[in-house]
């Protein structure tokens, strides 16, 4: 009888004496069944306890609505293809290549590969965001007013753009670029310079022509991919470690997935608990379910595994007729579509959008009769980034858990585990295209030779259950298991902080909640430990060389933010790798490579080469520059103040409103190669980073903690805009209270949403 109760009446059963909440705010909500309580607690986290599935996604949406209509209705334009509507004519390229991405298959299909009730999820959760929409109408939020426009009413197909899951799974870029270093170098040098992991040789398909195939193609790709601009790779770890590590004896799971640090932020957390579900974590907010968190029985989390989802197929056309291209030795006729775009400021742009048997054609060279056309998984059904969510939020041990990945195909993850009963796993999640005689890292032509031959079953991607080391870890690193006898691809990120991660969780037992907060933080910087010892052999001619390269070797390699040695280390890096890669490298490979020049190269190149000038030579240039910056004192060289995140709002168009809604500069530690990923781009600035991390303690699911930057809510005025900010750029977390009775005593405001 118990079991049969709602997840409601469980929760307040559950709970030991009165409850001492806020006065409740009576929330009238179009197309409830039943009351729904929503208690936010002092983090801004909503807590929402409904009786019906139903119920509990509309208070979902209306919710994030709350926290973040305007962020959520750009991202809808940017994945319909609407931006030029509100921005005008710089959008229509972004809008075009859009619209070709938009899934077009059986419709049933789709919903129910994410899970058997996904519509019915979806069209709740929309209902809740549409009566958002309603109420705030004739007084939007400001960013509205700002732009002139108006939020308009959701359907649920806007949670099945696909332009959110193709900026994760861009291999076709990468296609290019080799394309291009091939054409210059050749497929044997090529390969040198950039090579495979796991070393293929480089084969140029039969019957390509190279010369062509340069950055025109990608164009509207990159445009779409970009940010959205209103002011005219990334990488994640996670590790899960079982009981006999953990001083608790159950296992602990962290996870902090690495995106663009942004203003409004990119996640959103919240609790759902109602029949069936009780999970809590952080997704995006324009999307229903929890992407990583817990539920009551397991934890998960993920970081990008990097399987090769694209490919640039090189299309034929006929010179007599356009429409038509060379497959299977026929011409055959491309599929036309025919939409109007409407455009701010002027008339309605017409688009013509075509298609071949490979899929949308995003470039065409009439000179060279060609097409362009993008095989992606996002044709395919079930590949709405994230949404598998909606299964995974219900497993309820590894069994149920490996099934539902089956339903996760967009991105690809790392997708790590644990459970109540002391179990931890891994799977390399995602829609895996099957290739036989090719590898992918060229574009192929579009004669029929080079063709998917179906999908890996989860069954057969790489996974574990329960290792003997007693812990699984990823971080973008090419985690292919010896002898593992499948492609999923060929580019990964550096193992650096890998290698990290996996030197302390080697290193002893009885791991706490506090000791993954440190290694979540942690700036030591192994390619530091391998480049300044090289110093021993140079030989300084002058008393600041000398100084410099004393006070490096005597450097514990921690990339602190207040370590002049590490703002030295970091200057002096960006001037060594490309010195030496100049000395080594013929520049037809370098002008290809561009920024794809690896330190890992460089580094064994200098241990090649005892005493190499290159190191003195920039390590004089990189003093140069820093006394330029921060003045001739290298006592007061800090690295965080060279490295700063700071969160730029796209509507900080003047003065005025940058005042009132950017927020920054913080300083920071650490760089692109520590477990504490802070990318320096231009200038040193961090641009992506951990906005979201989380530990999940199952001894305990209340000793689980989160931290998120800068705040829950996109709204300037409102508290929960930037309150998290100084949390996180401390390193410090908050709680991520889940028991009735932890929320209770954490809970700020009170909501009863009624029907």
């Amino acid at each position: 009888m118990r079991r049969a109760l709602p997840a409601l009446l469980l929760a307040l059963a559950s709970c030991a004496g009165p409850e001492r909440l806020p006065p409740a705010a009576d929330v009238p909500l179009r197309g409830l069944q039943r009351t729904v309580e929503v208690l936010r607690d002092r983090w801004g986290i909503p807590h929402v306890y409904a009786h019906t599935q139903r119920d509990l996604f509309t208070a979902q949406g209306y919710l994030a609505a709350t926290d973040r209509l305007w962020q959520m209705e750009m991202w809808r334009r940017a994945g319909e293809g609407r931006l030029a509507e509100v921005l005008g004519p710089s959008a229509i390229p972004r809008d075009r290549f859009a619209r070709l991405m938009k899934y077009r298959g059986d419709m049933e299909v789709e919903w129910t590969s994410y899970a058997p009730d996904a519509r019915e999820i979806i069209e709740a959760f929309v209902a809740g965001v549409n009566a958002r929409i309603d109420r705030v109408r004739h007084d939007p939020p400001v960013e509205f007013k700002l732009m002139g426009f108006a939020p308009e009413p959701w359907t649920p197909e806007v949670c099945l753009a696909r332009m959110a899951g193709y900026v994760m799974t861009r291999n076709a870029a990468n296609e290019v670029a080799r394309a291009q270093l091939v054409r210059a170098v050749g497929p044997e040098a090529a390969a040198r310079a950039w090579p495979p992991d796991p070393f293929v040789a480089l084969e140029v398909p039969r019957g390509l022509d190279l010369e062509g195939i340069d950055e025109r193609i990608l164009a509207d790709a990159r445009a779409a991919g970009a940010a959205i601009d209103l002011r005219k790779d990334e990488g994640s770890n996670n590790w899960t470690v079982s009981g006999a590590l953990t001083a608790t004896g159950k296992p602990i799971l962290a996870n902090d997935p690495h995106r663009t640090i942004a203003i409004p932020a990119l996640r959103w957390l919240c609790h759902l608990v109602g029949p069936g579900w009780n999970v809590i974590g952080a997704g995006e907010p324009a999307l229903p379910g929890v992407a990583a968190g817990h539920n009551d029985r397991i934890a998960f989390g993920f970081t990008i595994v990097g399987i090769d989802q694209q490919d640039l197929y090189v299309e034929e056309l006929n010179p007599a007729n356009p429409l038509e291209y060379r497959h299977g030795g026929a011409w055959t006729s491309m599929k036309v579509l025919r939409e109007e775009l409407r455009v701010k400021g002027r008339a309605p742009e017409p688009l013509e959008l075509r298609f071949t048997v490979h899929g949308p054609v995003i470039h065409e060279d009439r000179a060279r009769n060609r097409a362009y056309a993008l095989r992606w998984v996002g044709t395919e059904p079930g590949t709405a980034g994230y949404l598998g969510c909606l299964s995974l939020n219900r497993a309820r041990d590894w069994a149920s858990f490996v099934r539902a990945l089956e339903r996760w195909k967009v991105p690809s993850e790392n997708m790590v585990y644990a459970d109540l009963d002391g179990n931890i796993g891994w799977v390399a999640a995602g829609l895996t295209p099957v290739r036989k005689g090719w590898s992918g890292l060229l574009p192929v032509p579009g004669t029929g030779d080079y063709e998917w031959q179906g999908f890996l079953p989860v069954a057969e991607l790489p996974q574990e259950f329960n290792p003997a080391r007693g812990y699984v870890a990823t971080a973008n690193h090419n985690i292919l298991p010896a002898g593992y006898p499948r492609a999923l691809g060929y580019e990964w990120a550096s193992d650096w902080r890998f290698r990290r991660i996996d030197e302390v969780l080697r290193s002893r037992r009885g791991f706490t909640v506090e000791d993954f907060q440190a290694l979540q933080h942690d700036e030591v910087s192994l390619p530091a430990r391998r480049l300044v010892p090289l110093l021993r052999a140079a030989r300084p001619e002058t008393h600041e060389l000398r100084e410099a390269a004393g006070r490096l070797l005597a450097w514990d390699c921690t990339l602190g933010r207040d370590s002049s040695e590490a703002a030295i280390f970091e200057v002096w890096v960006r001037k060594l790798v490309p010195r030496v890669w100049a000395k080594r490298a013929a520049p037809e490979t370098l002008q290809a490579l561009g920024t794809r020049r690896s330190l890992e190269q460089a580094i064994r190149w200098l241990e090649e080469s005892a005493g190499d000038p290159a190191l003195l030579e920039a390590l004089g240039e990189a003093l140069a520059e820093l006394r330029q910056r921060l003045g001739p004192d290298p006592s007061k060289w800090p690295w965080g103040a060279l490295h700063r995140a700071q969160f730029l709002h796209p509507l900080g168009r003047n003065e005025e409103l940058r005042a009132k809604l950017d927020r920054g500069p913080v300083p920071r530690g650490g760089d692109g190669n520590t477990v504490n990923n802070t990318g320096p781009g231009p200038d040193f600035r961090q641009v992506s980073g951990a906005s979201y991390r989380h530990i999940m303690d199952l001894s305990d699911w209340d000793r689980s903690v989160a931290t998120s930057v800068p705040g829950q809510s996109g709204d300037p005025a409102s508290p929960h805009y930037d309150d998290l900010l100084p949390l996180w750029a401390e390193g410090r977390y908050f709680p991520l209270v889940y028991s009735r009775a932890a929320v209770v005593r954490e809970t700020r405001e009170r909501i009863l949403l009624r029907p």
